[in-house]
């Protein structure tokens, strides 16, 4: 339970913040967005230091009165309970505030009832999140055919090259091929901003949120894929490889590294599911910048780190890829 005076105060802090800070970039995926949502909730994911809450800012300096803003992912705000959304409804009353947006709104159980709430009260609603299945999963129980998805992904080459005003030119494209595309690295370039990222999604975002114990398996197997991007992997081979006891959990760790956006894995097409399920599966990993950041290998492997931009590019435009 949390007083109303201690979340007004969240608030207003975080909305200062985010309308005082720079927002940089307008990212391409803020001219695809639609203009008019009806009564559905606009939902966007994507893994986390992507800049999405950038574009929320982007999204609130757009509409004709200033929105409503709150983070949920934040130390002050995590023994908010459903029960908690009650006192919102005052702030938002007393503000008369009509767009919502609700950054990371996930971390609080129950929250796609309150979301449904709000657009049957006729409030446009916008909703960033890190994991891409709960916000599935919720959203197909509580909101079917009431939401709109779309997702951020690091910056692309072009999206690099506007950033940092540069050329497109060889001598660019080497620079992203190093540095990759997450907004803070690229501007600050300290690697440490990458390995606090790296440890973030592994800890917090899986292990902590699917209640993994043995983590030193968790976080081997990552590396391991983290060092092998671009090869065939299967769940049997790793497990005897890196002595994990089943396939099952192997593959539950794929699913929970595919939710928080970390990596993707690439089936061999088969017109039969069964065959792109058994069969050897690609693996690449979000950014470049993170694998140099991260990997344990010490080979460049200019041609899979190539492959991997390429896998990025079109999966940006694509789910459904083989």
């Amino acid at each position: 339970m949390i007083k109303q005076s201690e979340l007004s105060a969240v608030i207003d802090s975080q909305y200062e913040r985010l309308m005082t800070s720079d927002f940089g970039l307008e990212r391409d995926l803020l001219k695809k967005l639609p203009e008019k949502q009806g009564n559905h909730a606009l939902i966007i994911s994507g893994i986390r230091r992507c800049g999405k809450s950038t574009l929320l800012g982007q999204l609130i300096k757009k509409v004709p009165s200033h929105g409503f803003f709150i983070n949920f992912d934040t130390p002050k705000l995590y023994n908010f309970e459903i029960s908690d959304f009650k006192l919102l409804d005052l702030i938002i009353k007393e503000n008369d505030y009509e767009h919502l947006f609700f950054d990371e709104i996930q971390v609080v159980k129950g929250w796609e009832l309150y979301v449904r709430q709000k657009l049957d009260e006729g409030f446009t609603v916008v909703i960033t999140g890190s994991n891409a299945s709960l916000l599935s999963r919720e959203l197909g129980t509580k909101l079917t055919g009431r939401h709109i998805t779309k997702e951020l992904f690091p910056f692309s080459y072009t999206e690099f090259i506007r950033f940092l005003q540069i050329k497109s030119n060889e001598e660019s494209f080497q620079k992203y091929f190093e540095t990759g595309g997450f907004p803070e690295f690229v501007k600050i370039n300290n690697p440490d901003i990458l390995t606090s990222l790296f440890d973030d999604i592994l800890f917090r975002d899986i292990s902590v949120r699917f209640g993994i114990r043995d983590v030193n398996s968790l976080k081997r197997l990552l590396l391991f894929l983290v060092a092998n991007v671009g090869n065939l992997v299967t769940a049997t081979k790793l497990k005897q490889v890196l002595g994990i006891k089943s396939s099952a959990t192997i593959l539950d760790y794929f699913s929970y590294f595919e939710q928080t956006y970390l990596l993707g894995l690439l089936p061999k097409f088969s017109h039969s599911y069964r065959a792109q399920l058994v069969n050897p599966r690609k693996i690449y990993i979000i950014d470049n910048g993170l694998i140099n950041a991260v990997s344990p290998s010490h080979t460049k492997d200019a041609g899979k780190k190539l492959e991997n931009i390429i896998y990025w590019h079109f999966r940006q435009q694509n789910k459904e890829l083989f």
